[in-house]
């Protein structure tokens, strides 16, 4: 399946614009969904994680232009073609698991590279 093509946009805390030199304001970052196309709830994308707990990655959730940053523990499914990797996505998100969900833009540039450099693909 085709990875979600939602965008949304996430302004800099305003904690972080107080701080900012006025003529140097931080601009809004962009926040592409993970999960597959099709999907039922939020959109998310995984910010940032710290490793080692459960619930220390940190995921954007969005719907309709609100943004919530929530802590979630990550998906234990383990990949069927490699049994030393686990799911990059949050426990309980809706199906498929990242080994089944493609980038086509991702696809698109590996194949264009493929096409005009054979030799950095050859296996």
């Amino acid at each position: 399946m085709n990875q979600c093509t939602a965008v949304a946009l996430l302004p800099p805390p305003e904690h972080v614009l107080a701080l900012s030199v006025p003529d140097r304001r931080p601009e809004a970052g962009h926040l592409l969904c993970e999960l597959g196309e099709g999907h039922d709830g939020a959109h998310a994308t995984m910010l940032w994680d710290e490793g080692g707990r459960p619930g220390s990655a940190v995921w954007a959730r969005w719907r309709a232009g609100q943004v919530r940053l929530l802590p979630l523990p990550w998906c234990a499914v383990l990949d069927p073609g490699n049994a030393d990797a686990a799911c990059g996505l949050f426990a309980g998100h809706p199906p498929g698991h990242d080994w089944e969900v493609t980038d086509p833009t991702d696809e698109a540039i590996t194949r264009e590279l493929a096409r005009r450099h054979p030799h950095l693909f050859r296996r």
